[in-house]
């Protein structure tokens, strides 16, 4: 028989990569000029707007 824990299936990365996306969509229905932003917020927040910054630049 086996072990219990071969019955699970781990989505750790498909958690986080859950999360990045809600993350980058908040982000784009968020966006906020460059001056207005705060350096403390989420990393990958930041990196959306800025990509979004390139977009409207382009």
């Amino acid at each position: 028989m086996s072990d219990t824990h071969d019955r699970y299936i781990n989505t750790d990365g498909l958690v986080d990569f859950l999360e990045e996306i809600k993350l980058r969509t908040w982000a784009r229905k968020h966006y906020t000029e460059p001056e207005r932003r705060k350096a403390d917020w989420n990393p990958i927040i930041l990196q959306e707007m800025k990509q979004r910054d390139r977009e409207l630049t382009a």
